[in-house]
């Protein structure tokens, strides 16, 4: 610990923050000394031609070498890095540190037999088997830039990403299994490729038994030939500052905006988030509930926890229905789940199924630690609910696509917080994160306004939009100079706790009083009857907007609707006031949400509000937004 921390009456995490805020470049260094670096920076943090912060830019190291081959070396090659649990497909399977490098090295060798070299782009359009956290591996072993786009996503969207990408070939599978239905991708594939404008080299496709691909002419290569006329290839050193991959977020123009995720300062964060913020030992179990498809798989089932040299679980199922709303407790008993991660939607679902715990109550979670929540906002009565059940700490915290890692939660590493519900807790060491008004000044405790983060950055938060350093610089650090804008909208306490609220657009103006759907959400969510809900302000010629609720019931709830309707209109008024002029909650079956369970506000709005709207390419299910339709009319 450092020398510049103050008095000692500062805790653990007041220490380590003050360190990080007035020493960034020493408190960085430090952390940086947990990696296994080809060669340590001597520069850390400098600015690049686009006057964007760079951390330890002259460094040298492979984040491959990293997560495999350094644990190999250190001897641990024997210990279990990969747990794969799929309940579509009935199989199982581990694989040691060694088996793991063994066979990525190898997909490495298959891809520069296909010409991959370092700086070439390579898309991922898999589901979630082994095969596709080997493929990212291997990717970053030949210093090749990966982009991962979730498996199933239309034809359509997949032809946006080759088209920003321009990669060299795709990785693909030739389908997907969900409960009940297979997917087959190469379809899509095939459809996205003869859509768009740039054609990748080769498309290399395993086959699943599932469900076999058709191979077509000389683009088409089948990935078990491939891989078994591959030698393996060793890591290819790359700067930190070198790209390890491009993920695609949903832009608010409906275009993608690629992330870019430089080496080295993700490989620094990516450790020091394992100890300080999940708190799990080395020879833990780590799970991230989630898919590859988006940051949380990218971060936290596939690059930190083999770069913290612990087990990683990879699922390929749903929390419910596979085969039942306990497939994540029997997951956690049967591996010994120290951390378990998933979304807040996750647990709404389960909840909606097993709203007594009932199935809960029959496995032994004993080693199960902590429970960490993140990808929206975790509604209170989620929280209360999952303790309850569980009796385990839930934690919040708030991150982003862009970040990599949490900007704001409790890190439990460092100290347990007394948990607020509503908030994701506190500022992560290396954040500086402010509240602004409209003129960018700082707001007063409690008050409301654009979540900002002072630069520089810390390690792992994106340096650019991919070949779009305008849209970067638009789109982020040109409303308030000198910060990074989050897009969301939330105050923070009297006690420094921040608390996340939205979109800055889910806030509505109702008659000249900004109010939060979030707030409303929570109230409207605590009702015994509803399982979940999301509030958006629709058009009102005489307020500006007004609140309209939609609510989906716990599974066996029979309420009358012009009743329950009633309820939650009281239950708002009384906590908000007459003020929310919240006067109308549909009953819906299901809300439209995107693929990483975050409600579909905007497009909700849009439809309430007789608008045209564009189906958005994350959309999980898209009849829900036909209900929605259906529902808005009648």
């Amino acid at each position: 610990m450092s020398g510049h921390t103050g008095g000692s009456t500062m805790s653990a995490y007041q220490k380590e923050y003050q360190w990080a805020a007035n020493h960034p470049e020493e408190f960085w260094e430090a952390q940086a000394q947990h990696i296994d670096w080809f060669k340590k920076p001597s520069t850390l943090l400098a600015t690049d031609e686009n006057d964007i912060e760079r951390w330890f830019p002259d460094g040298l190291l492979n984040t491959c070498w990293l997560a495999l081959d350094y644990h190999c070396e250190q001897g641990r090659g024997d210990k279990v890095a990969l747990i794969y649990d799929s309940p579509v497909t009935n199989r199982k399977q581990q694989y040691s540190y060694q088996q793991l490098r063994d066979q990525v090295a190898r997909i490495a060798g298959m891809l520069a037999n296909q010409g991959v070299t370092k700086g070439d782009r390579v898309v991922i359009y898999m589901p979630m088997i082994p095969e596709a956290a080997m493929a990212m591996l291997a990717c970053a072993r030949l210093g090749a830039i990966h982009s991962v786009v979730f498996g199933g996503f239309a034809a359509n969207e997949l032809a946006v990403r080759l088209e920003d990408a321009e990669p060299k070939v795709v990785l693909t599978a030739s389908c997907g299994v969900e409960v009940n239905k297979v997917i087959p991708y190469k379809p899509l594939v095939d459809k996205a490729i003869m859509d768009s404008r740039w054609k990748p080299q080769q498309v290399v496709v395993l086959q699943r038994q599932e469900c076999k691909s058709e191979l077509n002419g000389e683009r088409d290569v089948d990935w078990l030939s491939a891989y078994e006329s591959a030698s393996p290839h060793a890591c290819v050193p790359v700067l930190s500052t070198d790209p390890l991959y491009i993920l695609y977020t949903s832009g608010t123009t409906g275009k993608p905006k690629g992330v870019v995720r430089d080496n080295g300062g993700h490989a620094v964060a990516m450790k020091y988030s394992m100890t300080s913020i999940y708190n799990i030992p080395q020879d833990g179990v780590f799970w991230a509930a989630s898919d590859v498809g988006w940051v949380v798989g990218h971060s936290y089932i596939v690059y930190a926890p083999l770069i913290h040299g612990c087990t990683t679980i990879l699922f390929e199922g749903k929390p419910v229905r596979t085969p039942d709303p306990g497939a994540f407790w029997r997951v956690c008993q049967e591996y010994k789940v120290d951390v378990l991660f998933s979304a807040p939607t996750a647990f709404r679902a389960i909840k909606k199924e097993d709203p007594n715990g009932e199935c809960l109550s029959q496995y032994d979670l004993s080693k199960l630690q902590t429970i960490f929540m993140a990808g929206e906002r975790l509604d209170p009565p989620t929280l209360e609910w999952v303790e309850t059940k569980t009796n385990k700490p839930v934690i919040d915290h708030w991150w982003q696509t862009e970040t990599g890692w949490a900007i704001a939660g409790n890190p439990i590493g460092l100290e347990h917080m007394p948990i607020k519900a509503g908030s994701a807790t506190k500022p992560m060491p290396g954040y500086q994160v402010e509240i602004l008004n409209e003129l960018g000044e700082p707001a007063q405790s409690n008050q409301q306004g654009f979540v900002a983060l002072k630069r520089p950055l810390p390690p792992s938060c994106l340096p650019t939009v991919w070949r779009n350093h305008d849209r970067f610089e638009s789109g982020y650090l040109g409303q308030f100079p000198g910060y990074y804008v989050s897009g969301d909208g939330g105050y923070i306490d009297d006690e420094g706790y921040l608390f996340i609220m939205g979109r800055i657009d889910d806030v509505i103006n109702v008659a000249g009083h900004r109010l939060s759907t979030g707030e409303m959400e929570e109230i409207v969510g605590g009702h015994p009857a509803i399982a979940e809900c999301a509030v958006v302000g629709v058009h009102d010629e005489l307020k500006g907007q007004l609140p309209l609720g939609l609510v989906v019931l716990k599974d066996g709830v029979k309420v009358d609707d012009l009743e329950l309707e009633g309820e939650l209109v009281g239950k708002v008024r009384n906590e908000i006031g007459a003020v929310a002029c919240f006067k109308h909650a549909l009953v819906v079956e299901r809300l439209p949400k995107t693929r990483s369970g975050k409600i579909l506000r905007r497009t909700i709005r849009q439809i309430a509000d007789g608008e045209q709207y564009v189906v958005p390419s994350t959309i999980d299910d898209p009849t829900s937004l036909a209900e929605i339709e259906r529902v808005l009319k009648s």
